[in-house]
């Protein structure tokens, strides 16, 4: 199992951070909701959204954003 974060879509392809390295998948690979930010587990060839890690990093992106508005 592999897990990485959606970093940004180029045509059709979606380029993710994984352990400090990037790789290019195509789009068509990837669950149809996909959007930049999301975490994503790489299983046995299929790919699907970590909703619970994506939030986490939300509401912790969030944090830092309020800590360093106030």
């Amino acid at each position: 199992m592999e897990r990485g974060i959606i970093d940004r879509f180029e045509g059709e392809w979606v380029v993710i951070e994984t352990e400090g390295t990037t790789r290019n998948i195509l789009k068509s690979f990837l669950p149809e909701e996909c959007k930049v930010g999301d975490a994503i587990i790489i299983e046995n060839g299929a790919i699907r959204v970590d909703a619970h890690e994506t939030a986490k990093r939300k509401t912790e992106a969030k944090q830092l954003m309020d800590e360093l508005f106030e």
